[in-house]
């Protein structure tokens, strides 16, 4: 087996977008909630933050949440979110964005990378802080935002470490399918990768695309009837939405799922190599507040990578017969 490279934990970050939506608080529309709490060093100024979050799913909620909590817990009172919904819309986020700049408030949280995108294109003055984004670069087109008024965290978990998962619990497989939606650069990237993981360890793949959530039954249903051994799911937001989907075909053919992420494997799969979304948030928190209070420059903050733990889905792997080995937390 290959070394692999570790990703050290880091701060992480935050990101923003989307308009006409619903707020991660459960209110209908744009929501504005303080902070209750001590107010920190912030003296008697109120900071405005526009959290734009492109879709409603646990590991993103998370995302928001312990942004949220770790500016609550340094400013009190003196903090207000303006949270808003993109529906998965790119559209959305950069109406979002567009009202975010309109406000100007002291700095957009970007979550997710249609949201850190448009962030990027509304905007080069407000800081903007990202969050649940694999790469910066695939996500920005290129490294021209470095060094600007953009910063971050990475939920990227190390992907040679990923196809070393694949190896370690299916050491007989001999062809994956690897699912993920075409229309998320992030994805596309995850699958790039895995793909030139396994074969330099002399694994066949096949890489089965979807445009949308309407195309996960059939190319799941292909990737079972080319027979691939194991299949292969990036951190994809398509798919997040949509695990109970590809469980309905998988398990009941016996086709264990490697996800990227928790809340994949939690619906679908059978072991991922997962990050704490909310850790994350919160440490995309701590940098927000370092530039807002501290004043630090957005460039100078390099993007943080979170830690990882190898979890498991024990109701699948019973289902499937598959023997999990020490070392593997099992997901609550």
């Amino acid at each position: 087996m290959k070394m692999k490279k570790i990703f050290a934990a880091l701060a992480a970050a935050a990101m923003l977008c989307g308009l006409t939506a619903c707020s991660t608080d459960g209110n209908s529309g744009g929501s504005s909630d303080s902070g209750a709490g001590n107010s920190g060093n912030a003296g008697d100024k109120v900071y405005n933050i526009g959290i734009c979050q492109l879709i409603e799913h646990p590991a993103l909620d998370l995302a928001t949440k312990g942004f949220q909590d770790a500016l609550k817990e340094k400013l009190g009172d003196n903090v207000k979110f303006d949270t808003q919904l993109a529906q998965g819309e790119s559209t959305n986020c950069a109406t979002i964005i567009n009202s975010f700049v309109s406000s100007n408030v002291d700095l957009i949280m970007a979550n997710a990378t249609a949201a850190l995108a448009a962030a990027a294109s509304g905007t080069d003055t407000i800081p903007i802080v990202g969050t649940s984004i694999t790469s910066y670069e695939v996500a920005l087109n290129g490294d021209e935002w470095k060094g600007k008024n953009i910063t971050g965290a990475s939920d990227l978990a190390p992907l040679a470490e990923q196809e070393d998962m694949i190896l370690e619990i299916f050491p007989d497989a001999k062809k994956v399918g690897i699912l993920y939606c075409s229309a998320e650069p992030n994805s596309k990237y995850q699958a790039q990768i895995i793909g030139e993981e396994l074969t330099k360890d002399g694994i066949e793949f096949k890489e089965y695309t979807i445009a949308d959530s309407n195309e996960i039954q059939a190319q799941t249903q292909a990737a079972v009837g080319d027979k691939c051994d194991v299949i292969y799911i990036p951190t994809d937001n398509t798919f997040a939405n949509a695990a109970e989907t590809v469980k309905n075909v998988v398990v009941p053919a016996k086709v264990p799922v490697v996800a990227g992420e928790e809340g994949i494997c939690s619906g679908c799969g059978t072991v991922t190599l997962s990050i704490s979304y909310e850790s994350m948030g919160y440490n995309a928190g701590l940098m927000a507040y370092e530039i807002l209070v501290n004043g630090k420059k957005p460039g100078d903050l390099e993007i943080g990578y979170s830690n990882t733990t190898k979890k498991y889905n024990a109701e699948i792997c019973k289902e499937l017969g598959i023997t999990i080995p020490d070392g593997y937390t099992a997901i609550e």
